[in-house]
């Protein structure tokens, strides 16, 4: 079994190939993948070649965790039912190429634990489930919200989204005036228009290494600063004004299987919705115009890759 996918072959060259599958086992399903979802982030540091070293980094490889299909074979330890519609956090199943994500195919094999049911009335929204999982696990809604996130980019939007949802009125910054836009129960400004010094907690997902001394010293004393992006450069900052405030620096990971649980639960509820924040689709065939576009053009805010015509 084979199937066409997206493969990097080294950085800023990728296009579409034909690879073979490894054969499914009986705990494993196989996916005919309807969308699949362009990270700005992670994806764009394995396209430029800056990604740091990562557990399973190299060439060629598979980009691409954010992927919604079709259950076509379930395997009859894999817990899923043919015809289900699934969200795919990514597959290793490929023989001639690097599985790290491993989500941008027209098939994909999984283990069947890891493939999430959702939906199919989401469509091609459904690809934006990792992003607000990974949100909600830096701020599960039973617990503190930030009171200021920094970057109004897809996961910005969804991390405001569930702090309103959780009774929050966040600040958001944005440099950008193109995306000070679609704000529903907060406020984005230019942070260089905000006075604000007295911040509790303050979330950053803009990716800029070089950013913690400027929200260091937006912090009220005791304040938290949550790294919930992902940093191609060595993190630093000056230490007597961090001192000062006794901050507190936090890493959020990546998301666990309760923070799809909780982001299906509030969506299935209407408390989160997920309108609005794709801005770009192109057809697979397309995969280098769309790769390109993401990562360079401003106004595109989450692109999405269309299989269903090369399965």
């Amino acid at each position: 079994m084979d199937t066409v996918a997206v493969l990097m072959k080294e950085p800023e060259r990728l296009a579409l190939s034909r690879l073979e599958l490894a054969e499914p086992g009986e705990a494993d399903v196989v996916v005919d993948v309807a969308w699949s979802g362009i990270s700005t982030g992670t994806e764009r540091l394995l396209w430029s070649g800056r990604m740091p070293p990562f557990p399973g980094m190299g060439y060629p490889l598979v980009p691409g965790y954010e992927s919604v299909g079709r259950i076509a074979a379930a395997g009859p330890a894999s817990g899923r039912s043919v015809g289900e519609t699934v969200f795919v956090a990514g597959s290793t199943g490929f023989r001639d190429a690097r599985g790290l994500f491993g989500g941008a195919a027209a098939r994909l094999v999984a283990p069947g634990p890891r493939v999430v049911p959702i939906d199919a009335g989401l469509g091609d929204r459904g690809v934006l489930i990792a992003l607000a999982a990974t949100a909600h696990h830096a701020f599960p809604a039973d617990g503190p919200q930030p009171d200021l996130i920094v970057g109004h980019g897809v996961l910005g939007r969804l991390m405001a989204r569930l702090a309103v949802a959780a009774g929050a009125a966040p600040v958001v910054w944005e440099t950008n005036p193109a995306r000070r836009g679609d704000a529903c129960g907060y406020t984005v400004r230019d942070p260089a228009e905000d006075p604000r010094k007295d911040y509790r907690i303050i979330a950053d997902v803009s990716g800029d290494a070089a950013i913690l001394d400027a929200l260091i010293a937006r912090l009220a004393p005791g304040g938290e600063i949550v790294l919930a992006g992902f940093y191609g450069d060595r993190l630093s900052f000056a230490f007597p004004p961090a001192f000062m405030r006794e901050t507190r620096i936090r890493v959020a990971a990546e998301w666990k299987a309760a923070d799809l649980a909780a982001v299906g639960a509030l969506i299935a509820a209407r408390r989160l919705a997920l309108d609005g924040l794709i801005t770009h689709r192109l057809p697979a065939r397309e995969a280098e115009a769309a790769y390109r576009t993401a990562f360079t053009d401003p106004a595109c805010l989450k692109m999405v890759l269309d299989w269903r015509e090369v399965q």
